[in-house]
């Protein structure tokens, strides 16, 4: 779930916007027994950010070594502006 996180944090930088624009969520798990640890991960890093959520539970996802999966929706407002890196 951190690499996860890592990777829509990075998606989202790249396209001008940040995690704090995340609306929706849907978290795909591959054993329901992952979902408290997963939802701990992804509540770190969006701590203050209230997206809906589903989770949906799978019998496999697209590549056999992952224990699970999140497809985000961001909003980027018309008058945000991405902070520049120092």
């Amino acid at each position: 779930a951190e690499q996860a996180m890592k990777n829509v944090k990075q998606l989202l930088e790249e396209a001008g916007s940040d995690l704090t624009h995340i609306v929706k969520t849907t978290t795909y798990l591959i054993d329901p027994r992952y979902r408290e640890p997963v939802y701990q991960e992804v509540g770190k890093w969006l701590k203050g950010v209230f997206p809906i959520s589903t989770g949906v539970v799978v019998s496999a996802l697209a590549q056999p070594q992952w224990l699970m999966e999140i497809d985000v929706t961001a909003v980027i407002p018309d008058d945000w502006h991405a902070q520049e890196a120092p």
